[in-house]
């Protein structure tokens, strides 16, 4: 008989926030940059890993970026609101399903994303919602960015389980990638894999989780 789930752990992107990455492309297309060969650089996958994990400051990853894109003459605040184009919202009813679960696990958020994102969307938060940081809303948040490590690593799983005390076996991961759902199968976690289409509410009634969600 499988452990009874005690803890749950969010990812942002996908799940709690609404995100559509190919709002950047379609910005950065209408400056004549090839989003095609963009997204087959390792040049610019090693520049935003880096900027993920905290390894560079949100100045150098500007820099890097716009030299790697030939776009040096724009603002920084220009370069700010393209990047931020693919984050959407957070919906209110969202918010409402995760303080209902709240009352009946303990609640956590992991998420790969970098210090440009994170200003944004934690004004969304406290602007719309009233709350300061995360952490209000979960019982702790952990961003790629703060731990220098991102999914799929095992350690940042690994991390979150040794500082919270959790036991996979009694912790649910929900997220929207399927690599980073294997990885947290491998050490003992409970998964489920969420579509773009499902709602992460629907996996609750009344802030428990329905029968069947967690196999």
């Amino acid at each position: 008989m499988s452990a009874k789930i005690k803890n749950i752990i969010f990812d942002l992107g996908g799940v709690i926030l609404d995100i559509d990455e190919t709002i950047v492309y379609k910005e950065l297309e209408k400056l004549g940059i090839s989003t095609s060969e963009l997204a087959r650089s390792k040049e610019f996958m090693d520049i935003m890993s880096k900027f993920d994990t905290g390894i560079y400051t949100a100045p150098t990853f500007r820099k890097k970026t716009k030299a790697l894109l030939g776009l040096e003459k724009m603002t920084d605040q220009k370069f700010d609101s393209i990047w931020n184009a693919m984050l959407l919202d957070i919906p209110r009813e969202r918010v409402e399903a995760i303080e209902k679960v709240k009352k009946h696990y303990k609640i956590f958020l992991m998420s790969n994303t970098n210090v440009i994102h994170y200003d944004l969307y934690i004004r969304d938060l406290q602007l719309r919602f009233g709350y300061n940081e995360f952490d209000e809303l979960f019982n702790k948040s952990y961003f790629s960015f703060a731990e220098h490590l991102e999914k799929p690593d095992p350690r940042f799983f690994e991390l979150i389980l040794d500082h919270e005390g959790l036991l996979p076996e009694e912790t649910l991961f929900i997220d929207d990638t399927e690599k980073n759902i294997k990885v947290a199968q491998s050490l003992g976690i409970r998964t489920y894999h969420i579509r773009r289409d499902e709602l992460v509410r629907n996996l609750f009634e009344n802030g428990v989780l329905k029968e069947g969600v967690v196999l």
